[in-house]
């Protein structure tokens, strides 16, 4: 995740036709590349696209895919689909919250993770669900989904300078 540049943002652009149909692909590239969507870069795509800042806006506020805020640095994602939550997938994410001091949405003031909740992933055999960035665990409790937690933070702690 790196911070508005408004020329890696225009590089971005260029590769899109100045079309409003171009909008949905450029704010999912824009957030691929910042992490999120910078007000600095949504001003860009909306003079580019020769559309409204509220029509931007608009439609990045329709779609729960898109972030306003830095995320952390690793997301948290819990499933509450019908198979995670008949399997304790609620008291997952009660547990999670208590523990990183946050709600879905949220992102714990260290900026290590960000917490965020799915309808389902797809993985109903393995309820209950919780996916760390892009690892999938399977058949959770909130003490495994500690220790993931707690592993992912030293993994971190020992990659950083």
């Amino acid at each position: 995740m790196t911070t508005n540049n408004p020329a890696q943002t225009a590089r971005i652009l260029a590769g899109y036709s100045q079309h409003r149909d171009s909008l949905i692909p450029v704010l999912q590239e824009v957030q691929q590349q910042y992490g999120y969507l910078p007000a600095e870069a949504m001003q860009q795509i909306a003079d580019y696209l020769h559309l409204s800042n509220s029509t931007v806006y608009a439609v990045s506020t329709f779609y729960s895919q898109f972030r306003f805020v830095p995320g952390g640095r690793s997301t948290v994602k819990i499933c509450c689909g019908t198979a995670c939550h008949v399997q304790g997938g609620a008291r997952i994410l009660d547990d999670t919250e208590r523990r990183l001091g946050i709600k879905p949405g949220g992102t714990t003031t260290d900026g290590e993770y960000t917490l965020e909740t799915v309808a389902c992933v797809g993985a109903c055999a393995l309820a209950p669900v919780v996916i760390v960035d892009d690892r999938v665990y399977g058949r959770m409790t909130s003490a495994e989904t500690n220790r993931v937690l707690s592993e992912n933070s030293r993994t971190e702690a020992e990659v950083e300078p």
